[in-house]
């Protein structure tokens, strides 16, 4: 488990428990599609490095329920965009 969810401030900071679950989701999937981390660590664990994304304000949900950066351009943050139409 991580020590993290055993403190209230994350799911605070998120604005409950069901938005953090998103934005986990969300953005652990973007992480695997390829996308940048936001946070340097050694750590190779996906989930820590989401934690401490979310933890030093580098991402959140906005109304649309979508993973923003902050400070980022609309549409940079998540996963690459795939062009299906060409198949």
């Amino acid at each position: 488990m991580y020590d993290e969810f055993r403190e209230e401030e994350i799911v605070r900071k998120v604005g409950g428990r069901f938005k953090l679950s998103t934005l986990i989701q969300k953005r652990l999937v973007a992480l695997n599609k390829g996308a940048t981390p936001l946070v340097h660590g050694d750590s190779q664990d996906k989930m820590k490095v989401v934690i401490q994304e979310i933890l030093q304000d580098k991402i959140y949900l906005d109304n649309e329920s979508n993973v923003r950066v902050v400070g980022a351009e609309p549409g940079r943050g998540g996963p690459p965009e795939l062009d299906l139409a060409n198949l």
